[in-house]
């Protein structure tokens, strides 16, 4: 079973294909206070992306505190994910992401 097949859109998780195995991303509380103290305010994050100047370093650092299985896997290959699939790909899991910061679930 992939992480595509059980990630749970309502709760704003996704999926990101890394090296080549679908993973999944959990905004959960532990995750998003992770991803705010090294990126700052998370409301600026999702104000930057809205204005197009979400830089790819703060996507990969976003998707990286997100993932469920963090320990298993390196930023690195999260960064080298995000190139693969290009911004076009990712931003399928980036807008789920940012829609779960705005709205909660």
């Amino acid at each position: 079973m992939t992480a595509a097949s059980f990630s749970n859109p309502v709760r704003g998780e996704a999926s990101l294909v890394i090296a080549g195995e679908a993973r999944l991303l959990r905004p959960s509380f532990a995750a998003l206070v992770a991803a705010e103290e090294e990126l700052g305010s998370l409301f600026a994050l999702v104000e930057r992306a809205g204005a197009g100047a979400l830089r790819l370093e703060e996507m990969v650092a976003l998707f990286w505190h997100c993932l469920a299985d963090r320990p298993t896997i390196s930023r690195e290959a999260v960064g080298q994910a995000v190139v693969a699939q290009g911004l076009a790909g990712c931003a399928r899991p980036l807008g789920m992401l940012l829609r779960q910061i705005l709205q909660g679930g």
